[in-house]
């Protein structure tokens, strides 16, 4: 019986309004071995959302004692409430074959770097500023100063592209899905970070986002 080839680790990140939830949404549907992480988080469940489907929800010593045994990849506080990347989860999925999809910050995808430098990271773009901020405003709930600060918090992301191994730039929807599936097959030249033309392109779209 031949051996289980491992699955790979794949760090999705962008800043707000670039596309990366609905691109992961899209990759997953068409790569059917692709797994999405699922997080721990002390954050208490919605009513629609289910243990172990949506997240691992646990109390707060539950993940203070997690934390103290070097469980996770990569955690972190948001409003109050803790999210953790499990190591163990992650590896099960990983040693039975499956690719694993973690959606993450770029700060989250630093920690994971250094604990897995064998994850393949992926950062997506938007094509311009303009476009930007064109799907922030698109979604008519956020309030002028809360667009602004996304605006500024994207920006601030952005600027940790060349930390990642592949860019993506989501142009088109479609295009974008299909670059992530070639990245997450066996990888794609064109999409490196090194790539004189990727590199020329976030350039381009980083001096007019000024």
């Amino acid at each position: 019986m031949a051996a289980i080839k491992p699955g790979r680790l794949i760090v999705l990140a962008a800043p707000s309004g670039a596309g990366k939830t609905t691109l992961a949404h899209k990759l997953l549907a068409l790569v059917p071995k692709l797994k999405f992480s699922i997080s721990y988080t002390t954050r208490p469940p919605r009513e629609t959302e289910v243990q172990g489907e949506d997240y691992f929800f646990v109390s707060e010593d539950e993940f203070g004692e997690m934390c103290a045994n070097d469980a996770f990849l990569e955690c972190a506080e948001v409003f109050d409430h803790w999210y953790g990347t499990s190591q163990e989860y992650i590896q099960s999925l990983l040693d039975q074959g499956r690719s694993v999809l973690l959606e993450i910050d770029w700060q989250g995808a630093a920690q994971v770097r250094s604990r897995r430098p064998d994850a393949v990271s992926v950062f997506i773009m938007p094509p311009s500023r303009d476009e930007l901020e064109r799907r922030l405003r698109g979604r008519r709930t956020d309030s002028e100063p809360v667009i602004q600060r996304r605006l500024r918090d994207a920006l601030s992301d952005m600027a940790h592209w060349h930390e990642f191994d592949y860019i993506v730039i989501n142009d088109d929807l479609d295009s974008a899905v299909a670059e992530l599936a070639a990245i997450v097959g066996a990888g794609r030249d064109e999409n490196r970070t090194k790539s004189p033309e990727t590199q020329a392109r976030v350039k381009a779209i980083l001096a007019v986002s000024r």
